[in-house]
């Protein structure tokens, strides 16, 4: 048995080691405190051609079917016209644009060249958010936890459909304490770990905030793109050994939601939610809408829309398959 401090420990050796592998070959340079990469010279070093669209302010990186876009002093990244966002802006200085090193690897490299892997994804593991004495997001007389529970059942038989085997963390309206949830996944030997909400905006306004949200565990010592934003002084969990399939699976299913349904595209973004931080597998949290909206909330009331829902993530993740297992078909059937 490894000693109580051994995971911890290495945890953290593999976590500076993540972060500094990818781009070590590029030379650092410190900027207002914290360490950056010229984007230029890592185009280069990747075979993309760089160029600024507006002057200082927007640039795009281009290669054969791939399309990548950034503001200056922004998160926000277009991936071959998708939203995503990074652990921290790109920063423009004197005609020249730069990237955090953590970027570099948990976001731009896994995505582009992601490390592909033997084992088969053939179990998932579903978690319905909220449930029981947590009724998540109100809308009138509708509970969050309903609707999350209805999206996760018809999830579930098309996965099964597809040869996958499906466990749930919930299957009633009953609480589930949110440390147990990816404990649970781990027990049922999980490939993969998925979470499902619908969001909620309040505030002047709120009612007219619609669209997708797809997240992933936030890198160590980076903020956070939730409302609460942990900020970069926040240290590595376990869930963080999975960020660069983490960040893969987010954007598959995310895209897949934004281009086969139409939704608003707010991006795949970073979050130490609980249920991620000590995820043993690779591990997502959807928002697949706004009950806030009265036109989104009747969608997602609606059965026929759920099973457009679940048929877009589970196209999202055969995509993922594709790309992250070796010599295997996208077809879910093991």
């Amino acid at each position: 048995m490894m000693p109580a401090f051994g995971f911890g420990l290495l945890l953290s050796v593999w976590v500076a080691v993540a972060a500094q592998a990818l781009p070590s070959r590029l030379e650092r340079v410190t900027l207002f405190g914290n360490e950056y990469v010229r984007l230029d010279h890592w185009a280069a070093a990747n075979g993309f051609k760089f160029e600024w669209i507006v002057r200082n302010r927007e640039l795009r990186l281009t290669t054969s079917g791939t399309n990548l876009r950034f503001e200056a002093d922004s998160p926000r990244m277009l991936f071959n016209g998708i939203a995503v966002h990074l652990a921290a802006p790109v920063a423009v200085r004197n005609g020249l644009a730069f990237v955090s090193p953590v970027d570099v690897t948990s976001t731009l490299e896994p995505l582009l060249f992601p490390v592909r892997q033997n084992r088969k994804i053939t179990s998932i593991c579903l978690d319905p958010g909220h449930g029981g004495k947590d009724p998540g997001h109100l809308a009138g007389k509708e509970r969050e936890k309903k609707y999350t529970l209805l999206l996760a059942r018809e999830l579930g038989d098309q996965l099964a459909k597809a040869g996958c085997k499906v466990s749930y963390t919930r299957t009633t309206d009953t609480f589930i304490d949110l440390g147990s949830r990816a404990e649970f996944a781990q027990k049922r030997g999980a490939d993969l770990f998925v979470s499902l909400h619908f969001n909620s905006a309040d505030g002047p306004g709120g009612d007219a905030v619609k669209g997708v949200e797809v997240y992933c565990m936030t890198p160590a010592h980076s903020s956070s793109t939730n409302a609460r934003g942990e900020g970069s002084a926040t240290g590595a969990y376990g869930g963080n050994r999975f960020d660069t399939k983490n960040v893969l699976l987010a954007y598959q299913v995310h895209k897949t939601l934004v281009t086969k349904l139409g939704l608003e595209d707010r991006g795949v973004r970073r979050a130490r939610f609980a249920v991620l931080r000590t995820a043993e597998m690779p591990a997502i949290l959807i928002e697949s809408g706004f009950l806030s909206n009265r036109t989104e909330s009747k969608r997602i009331y609606d059965p026929k829309y759920r099973r457009q829902l679940a048929e877009a993530i589970v196209q999202g993740i055969q995509e993922y398959k594709r790309v992250i297992v070796r010599d295997q078909p996208a077809s879910l059937n093991p």
